[in-house]
Order: structure tokens, then C-alpha cells, then sequence
């Protein structure tokens, strides 16, 4: 099967956004959810600035995380990766590769700056079990310090990108 993404049939349904802030990085995250023909696809852009010593330069791994709270030191009251089933296991390394919030790492340059476009079919903008904006408490969109491999770790390794270093809560726009 053939995906068109030309303009007769595709709509736009949704869109959502995130500023995306950590110490000395900033950023924001662009959702964008057309339906094709009754399927969901949504387009992420998620563009970074931040100080080279922090945000440096290389592979950094993105997720969308199961809470919208960034709030607390660490970002650790996201959670770990949205991932709403049906078996749904949110741990950050055992279950990796899997879950639905898992998305490319983005590059960044030497001079501190990344942009990262990419389309999920794992992630829906709309009313559903795999929404992003649907949980009450929300999501987000989570920056970590390592590259991910997009293999399962150890529980607790950070094996899927390690500290966290920006955070925006997915709210929609």
C-alpha cells in the first residue's frame, strides 16, 4: 500500500506544541496530526538551541513522556515513556524500542543547535487510547543528555538516554 501525503488527501485534525526548556536549552515542538484516508499520522519538528557545554553536540534521544509535568528537578515527574498499552510499560530501558512515545534522536551541531522532523504512526493528536493530549494529567516531550539505541536495557541504566535535560509539556495549540 501506498501512502499519498498530496494535498487531496490529506487533511489536517489536530495540532499541539510544547516549549521545550532545561537548564541553558531551549526549544519547541511542533505537532502537526492529518488524517490520510482514515489513518493518523502526526509530524513532529522540534527545533533546539542551547550552550554547547550542555547541549552538546552529537545525538541527543527525544520521547514523549507519560506526564505533562516538568516541574520537578530532574524532570523526573514525567515518568517514563508514554506507552498506553495494551500491555502498556512505561519503563524507561526494559521495554525500549516499544513504546509508543519513542521517536529519532536529534542532531546536534557545535554550535548548539538541532532540528529534528519526524512522523509517528504510534501517536495520535485525537480522542483515543494512544492520544497524547488525552491523559488528564497531559504528556511531554522529553530531551535526554545521551544518544538512544532504541534497544531494551537494564531497569534504571538510562540505557535509553540518560539524564534528562529539557522538558515541555504537549499542550494543544
Amino acid at each position: 500500500m501506498k501512502v499519498s501525503l498530496n494535498a487531496d488527501s490529506k487533511k489536517v485534525t489536530n495540532l499541539a506544541r510544547a516549549e521545550v526548556s532545561g537548564p541553558n536549552v531551549s526549544g519547541l515542538a511542533i505537532f502537526t496530526e492529518y488524517d490520510v484516508d482514515g489513518w493518523k499520522y502526526v509530524h513532529l519538528r522540534l527545533t533546539l538551541k542551547g550552550d554547547p557545554a550542555t547541549l552538546i553536540p552529537g545525538r541527543h534521544a527525544v520521547h514523549i513522556h507519560e506526564k505533562g509535568d516538568c516541574e520537578c528537578e530532574g524532570f523526573k515527574c514525567a515518568g517514563g515513556h508514554f506507552d498506553p498499552g495494551p500491555s502498556g510499560n512505561t519503563d524507561p530501558d526494559a521495554n525500549h524500542g516499544y513504546h509508543a512515545g519513542d521517536l529519532p534522536n536529534i542532531v546536534i551541531d557545535a554550535k548548539g543547535h538541532g532540528e529534528l522532523e519526524t512522523i509517528s504512526t504510534r501517536i495520535t493528536l485525537s480522542d483515543g487510547p494512544v492520544s497524547i493530549l488525552q491523559p488528564a494529567e497531559g504528556t511531554s516531550i522529553m530531551v535526554h543528555a545521551n544518544e538512544d539505541p532504541h534497544t531494551p536495557g537494564e531497569t534504571g541504566s538510562g540505557h535509553s538516554g540518560g539524564p534528562r535535560l529539557a522538558c515541555g509539556k504537549i499542550q494543544k495549540s
